[in-house]
């Protein structure tokens, strides 16, 4: 399977798209206004102690308070061959404690102790940051967890005799103190570049602990790095063709990252130089708008439902226009065996977590039923997430569980509907301003037209007045554009037009056409 990762990068967002055979899977949005902060070390303050809960509240700084968990307080590592999960959870097990007694938080924390803690899970909805205070830095091919002394290999490196030779190259290099995960990176690298990695997570370890001890709670001590870099760090490996960028200054920090400690994907990393934008040549920007749309089109016509609510994810599939061209049973099969193909992909497309639940067609045959459950969990064996999927239950339906570390992508690049009181949903203005800026930029390039005109219903095109005219101007600058924004009140609040003021031609229709033709080229 060829997997390549596409990023677009602009002052106010960076969007990466990880492709598998050229289907888009992932999306992952990094706005400038709202940085992800899973990884983030702080110096926080216990604000409220809940032995009920077996849990803490610890200010750091930001709008909520985080959660702290009992069996998170303390490290938990014990053997050999303790896991790495993802990129996005190192050491989770360790954390967790295996199945080891959780001791009594009262006993660990009282109100007002500064503790140091790492965010484990974003603000979501009304809940605040999930926080640990079991560090672990993740290094290129090791995590270090400060508070252990354990070496633990990936399971995902199956040879015994690689799992020997990585364990006593770390063994002649680490340091005195601090637990270690071999990570699924590690497998095949030389002893000199697991040395580089222990020095260098070594190093950053005394810099938070003699940063910790200076600063006043409630305190950043500790940012990760960004997007892009740890793209690198945690997804950019071995299966991975090709990593396509659109921002120079990113090419440079990804070629420098990668000169240091992943000298072999240095060759990988491409600067885009293509006419269209990034987004727009790979189709990722088609895949953006659809993965934000309820239904979503299976290919021999039938589709599936997708309703996020406050309790769970239901999924629901529908034969739609597929007839079949045999029994009602084997086009019912072929219909949900899509479906379970289709339902792994839109999970990690939308990053939707927690509890879902698929109601398949109802099937006769009992072999097939395990058919479309097999053909589930193989598609989820390529999600970085967590999953657990249980068996078909009498009413034909599926429930399954996905690690939700984030915000997922629907409520990331949406605000609650002010037409329904949040029953449903809309683009932000944020959102539709970078589309805006997006499509004049591609209609630009594209069609050469030079006197544009925007209209708007009146609070998007006031955003774009008052919010957006510095960026307009660099846009007019750039492209030697003259831009009209014009209120209009008839246009929902989701709708804009783009007219050309020499010809009044719709150039969203226009660009939309002349983009079609090169690609077909």
């Amino acid at each position: 399977m060829r997997k390549d990762i596409i990023i677009n990068s602009t002052p106010h967002a960076i969007r990466v798209a990880i492709l598998e055979n050229g289907e888009v899977v992932e999306l992952i949005v990094e706005r400038a206004d709202a940085r992800r902060i899973v990884g983030n070390l702080y110096k926080g303050k216990v604000t409220s102690v809940k032995p009920g809960l077996q849990a803490a509240f610890v200010e750091i700084g930001l709008e909520k308070a985080g959660f702290l968990h009992a069996s998170d307080v303390v490290h938990g590592g014990t053997g050999e061959d303790d896991d790495e999960d993802d990129e996005q959870d190192h050491g989770e097990d360790h954390r967790r404690g295996r199945g080891n007694p959780v001791p009594d938080i009262a006993d660990l924390l009282k109100v007002g102790d500064d503790i140091v803690v790492q965010v484990t899970k974003e603000p979501i909805s009304t809940k605040g940051p999930r926080l640990t205070a079991d560090i672990s830095l993740p290094g290129r091919y090791l995590v270090m967890m400060p508070k252990g002394r354990h070496i633990g290999v990936s399971r995902k490196i199956a040879d015994r005799r690689e799992r020997v030779r990585l364990k006593q190259f770390l063994q002649q290099h680490r340091p005195d103190n601090g637990a270690f995960i071999i990570r699924t990176a590690a497998e095949g690298t030389t002893e000199d570049a697991i040395r580089k990695d222990v020095r260098y997570l070594d190093n950053l370890t005394r810099q938070i602990r003699e940063t910790a001890q200076t600063a006043v709670a409630p305190a950043l001590i500790h940012e990760d790095v960004g997007l892009v870099v740890s793209l690198v760090r945690d997804i950019f490996k071995e299966d991975v063709e090709e990593l396509i960028l659109d921002d120079k200054d990113d090419q440079r920090k990804l070629v420098e990252y990668a000169r240091t400690f992943a000298p072999e994907l240095e060759k990988r990393i491409r600067l885009y130089s293509g006419d269209l934008p990034i987004f727009d040549h790979y189709d990722v920007e088609a895949e953006l708008k659809k993965s934000l749309e309820k239904r979503v089109w299976l290919k021999k016509g039938g589709y599936l439902i997708i309703e996020p609510t406050e309790a769970l994810i239901s999924i629901d599939v529908n034969t739609g226009r597929f007839t079949g061209k045999s029994s009602q049973e084997e086009t019912i099969l072929q219909t949900n065996l899509l479906a379970a193909a289709e339902v792994a992909r839109q999970l990690r497309l939308r990053d939707v977590g927690g509890i879902i639940v698929i109601d398949f067609i109802d099937m006769e045959n009992e072999a097939n039923k395990r058919r479309v459950l097999l053909e589930l969990r193989n598609n989820l064996k390529r999600d970085r997430a967590r999953t657990k999927v249980f068996q078909i239950s009498g009413l034909g339906l599926i429930e399954m569980s996905r690690q939700r570390v984030r915000p997922s992508l629907l409520s990331q690049l949406s605000d609650p509907c002010p037409y329904c009181t949040g029953t449903g949903k809309v683009m932000s203005l944020e959102t539709q301003s970078n589309s805006i800026e997006r499509l004049v930029h591609r209609i630009a390039i594209v069609t050469k037209e030079r006197r544009l005109q925007i209209q708007a219903n009146p609070l998007l095109a006031l955003f774009l007045l008052e919010e957006r005219s510095e960026h307009f101007r660099e846009l007019c600058r750039i492209f030697d554009l003259e831009i009209n924004v014009m209120d209009d009140a008839s246009l929902h609040v989701e709708e804009f037009r783009v007219i050309s003021l020499e010809t009044e031609k719709d150039l969203i229709a226009e660009f939309e056409r002349k983009a079609r033709g090169r690609r077909g080229r």
